[in-house]
């Protein structure tokens, strides 16, 4: 791709005239035609598995908000249920898996899998996307983490503190070391087929690297990640977005670690400042957020206050993508998400002035 996309200059470090904005879960059930859709899909599992449905999903949002790039419509589980672990969605309960890992022999009889046969609809659904996207606009791909993905393989649904997970990890059960070291390949392979199959910019949701403490986090989240970006690097340029949620001490750590397995942008929640974060990181790192999702559902001028006061503590030149704090919730009106964007584009200009301007 020529880099005309505003992203992509933004992870560049290259001049923009706004700040560039796309946001988490940006396809889903705020949007009237995404409920339709997912209707017609029968369930969001089918949604997801039939491409030119992903693909429809992907471009809806494209089609009503001027974002600065798609995401692919698809979900982090997707590999676990690739493994065999019966992936289900029960209504206002979130994923459930019909199995689940809790020993040696479980982890070794996993199957071995290929993105391309096994996760082939996701490549497809990429595929077809590209086709259809217009010029200058990037396609994201996307994994979870394989803490997060073991979170979920071993307690067989989303629980806030995962405490069967933790468990194993403080019994320091050998499984989960190769369940995580299993994992991380194929997180590595499965978003390398995704680049492969036309992903500009690919993302590691490491949502529940939160539950572990400092230490924690150093043995059993971020080794795995460091792993995926420099089998990712070793091929090809394609950026790679983070997605953390935490205290700033844990991004320091990334801050430390050799370049080559290092991600090109740091996506924050609302707990860190941008403004400590930008000061701490330097240029080591763009920086992604962090608008908390509820703020979109207050009047459109406090919506446009509290997107100055992100723009604002970022502060000048490139190196910031705007997003939410997390993923965009059904609750949320579409027109205000046609302002929350609007407010960026227009709110950021003055944060790209030439210093030469200034």
């Amino acid at each position: 791709m020529t880099i005309t996309a505003n992203i992509l200059k933004t992870i560049l470090g290259q001049q923009t005239d706004t700040t560039p904005i796309w946001l988490m879960r940006q396809a889903g059930r705020y949007l009237p035609e995404y409920r339709a859709l997912r209707a017609k899909a029968g369930s969001f599992l089918n949604l997801c598995k039939t491409p030119s449905l992903a693909c429809n999903a992907t471009l809806q949002p494209l089609k009503r908000f001027n974002l600065d790039a798609a995401i692919i419509f698809s979900d982090i589980l997707t590999i676990p249920d690739a493994l065999g672990l019966g992936l289900e969605f029960h209504e206002n309960h979130g994923p459930y898996f019909n199995k689940t890992i809790s020993n040696s022999r479980q982890v070794n009889n996993l199957p071995e899998i290929s993105p391309e046969d096994d996760l082939a609809y996701v490549l497809t659904a990429i595929t077809y996307s590209k086709q259809e996207l217009q010029p200058g606009i990037p396609l994201i791909g996307f994994c979870g983490s394989p803490w997060t993905l073991a979170c979920y393989m071993i307690e067989g649904r989303s629980k806030t503190n995962f405490a069967t997970a933790r468990q194993a990890m403080q019994r320091q059960e050998p499984w989960l070391t190769e369940l995580l070291k299993k994992l991380a390949k194929i997180v590595a392979r499965h978003l390398q087929a995704q680049i492969n199959a036309g992903a500009d910019i690919v993302m590691i949701f490491d949502t529940w690297g939160s539950i572990l403490s400092l230490q924690e986090y150093q043995q059993y989240s971020l080794p795995y990640i460091q792993f995926i970006n420099k089998q990712l690097k070793q091929q090809q340029n394609t950026p790679i977005i983070l997605y953390i949620r935490g205290n700033l001490e844990r991004l320091l750590l990334l801050k430390t670690a050799d370049p080559l397995t290092n991600c090109d942008v740091i996506s924050v929640d609302q707990e860190i400042d941008l403004r400590t974060a930008r000061a701490h990181l330097g240029s080591n790192f763009k920086l992604q957020g962090n608008l908390a999702p509820h703020v979109l559902l207050e009047k459109p001028q406090i919506i446009r206050q509290e997107v100055a006061k992100i723009l604002a503590a970022y502060g000048h030149g490139p190196g910031h993508i705007f997003n939410l704090s997390h993923g965009i919730t059904p609750n949320i009106p579409p027109e205000h998400v046609a302002i929350l964007v609007d407010a960026v584009h227009e709110l950021s200009a003055q944060y790209h002035i030439s210093p030469s301007i200034l």
